[in-house]
């Protein structure tokens, strides 16, 4: 785990008992779990849903005043979700190589949304595949360069785009169907997306099969389909945009490349219709699980690569290291196996965890180069602790101005150091959850410095190294 280093810390006898006992049972943990999965008759079928902007508090299940997304609350509801997962990079495309490879974007290379992918980096499809998978990736690519060398190596069906910069259009988006243009009149990319991957699905019932389906939803110019385009007009949207946010933001140094000029306010609205647009097609993807007969063996993961700003701090876009950029829903639904579901679990999780996730899910064994940990103990609804602490960065990404960072968050504190002349910075999310003010002068602030200032230098020196 490289968010910790126990070498630089002095243990008595009894502590280095409880660290090394407590080690002990988080193996015994995935042991038993994972014993139960492989004893199964047929591996599980996986269903992963990849979302773009998609900030944590956007569900109705997590009380947000207006937007509803009752096909999301189901999988909470039938699963477990976890409230403090968060973006190892708070940026399109280098998140969407952690996913693949379970990696930090500093060892899978793709540092910013202009760095290619290398094909020899090895996604966790493959390993499936290897294994009697039948793969499928449908949507958003996202990585600079090429498109991957994935159709049989790592899935049967490759289904992208690249109108728009790869970003894709929400209206008449021609998609490049394993290797051949294919254009697409008439079709809402939410829905024509579903289309396919129901299809592969129904193909593939017998299992086992993997779908990966990366949605270019919610992400700006916020395209909700002709019947959305009302929902919610009568909210109130003064309940959930921030305090200092104002009605000439859009305006600020930048703005123009975050796709918000014009009314924020209905943009806003309008990337609310977007996400409940989506959640109509995951409930299409949970009925025919459920109409096929295989939903009890097949796990359904819901996750966004990154955050989004809606004011806060008077920022628009994500890129940042606060919560509303990094912090990321996730939920994970295999009803066969975990253990009491309806729960959330407010263990400190990452992007980069649910490729040796799935991978241990499916009875393999967890490839050393990746950099995850596995969430299965909390699957199974274990009372251990994961880790005490995450690491986050983010590269130069032109044409935005943020400067190269590297952060760490505990349970309590966010540590940020900055590359460049912004000075670090030390929240206390506890006491001020919004990142509003930096206690790093303070009396209180002086005191966590040092431990918080050794945990990165752990990581800056790992890092290094790749």
């Amino acid at each position: 785990m490289e968010e910790i280093n126990l070498a630089e810390r002095k243990l008595s006898r009894r502590q280095t008992l409880k660290v090394i006992g407590g080690s002990l049972a988080l193996c015994a943990a995935d042991f038993t779990f994972a014993s139960s999965i492989w004893g199964a008759q047929k591996k599980p079928n996986i269903v992963f849903i990849l979302s773009d902007d998609h900030r944590w508090d956007a569900m109705s299940n997590m009380g947000h005043p207006f937007i509803k997304t009752p096909h999301l609350d189901r999988l909470a509801n039938e699963g477990v979700r976890f409230t403090n997962n968060f973006a190892a990079v708070p940026l399109c495309s280098p998140s969407r190589g952690c996913f693949l490879t379970g990696q930090y974007a500093h060892r899978h290379g793709v540092k910013n949304n202009y760095t290619p992918w290398n094909d020899k980096n090895v996604t966790f499809l493959e390993h499936l595949r290897n294994a009697g998978y039948k793969n499928a990736f449908f949507g958003k690519w996202h990585m600079p360069g090429k498109l991957p060398d994935l159709l049989g190596k790592a899935v049967d069906q490759f289904v992208t785009f690249t109108a728009s910069g790869g970003q894709g259009l929400y209206f008449d988006c021609p998609l490049i169907i394993n290797g051949t243009v294919t254009p697409r009149k008439g079709k809402y990319l939410t829905e024509d997306l579903t289309d396919l991957a129901l299809e592969f699905i129904r193909r593939e019932k017998d299992g086992p099969f993997c779908v990966y389906l990366a949605h270019k939803a919610p992400h700006q110019p916020f395209s909700p389909p002709p019947e959305l385009k009302k929902l919610y007009a009568d909210a109130d949207v003064s309940r959930t945009l921030p305090p200092e946010y104002h009605a000439w933001i859009h305006q600020k140094e930048g703005s123009i490349y975050y796709g918000v000029l014009g009314s924020v306010g209905e943009k806003y609205l309008d990337y609310h219709r977007v996400i409940t647009a989506m959640d109509q097609q995951i409930g299409r993807i949970l009925n025919e699980l459920d109409k096929l007969g295989i939903a009890d063996n097949t796990i359904v993961v819901y996750v966004s690569d990154n955050g989004y700003f809606w004011g806060e701090k008077e920022l628009i876009d994500k890129r940042y290291p606060y919560e509303e950029a990094t912090r990321i829903p996730l939920i994970v639904r295999y009803p066969s196996n975990i253990k009491n579901p309806g729960r959330s679990s407010g263990e400190l999780t990452l992007s980069i965890d649910l490729a040796p996730t799935l991978l241990q899910l499916a009875g393999l064994p967890v490839p050393g180069a990746m950099q995850g940990l596995s969430l299965v103990p909390v699957l199974a609804d274990k009372n251990i602790r994961l880790r005490d602490s995450i690491h986050m960065e983010y590269f130069k990404d032109f044409p935005y101005n943020v400067p190269e960072w590297d952060a760490v968050r505990t349970d309590r504190f966010l540590y940020v150091q900055y590359q460049g002349q912004k000075g670090p910075e030390l929240f206390d999310i506890q006491k001020d959850p919004r990142t509003l003010h930096n206690i790093i002068d303070t009396p209180e602030g002086k005191s966590i410095l040092p431990s918080m200032q050794n945990m990165i230098k752990d990581i800056l020196r790992k890092k290094a190294n790749g």
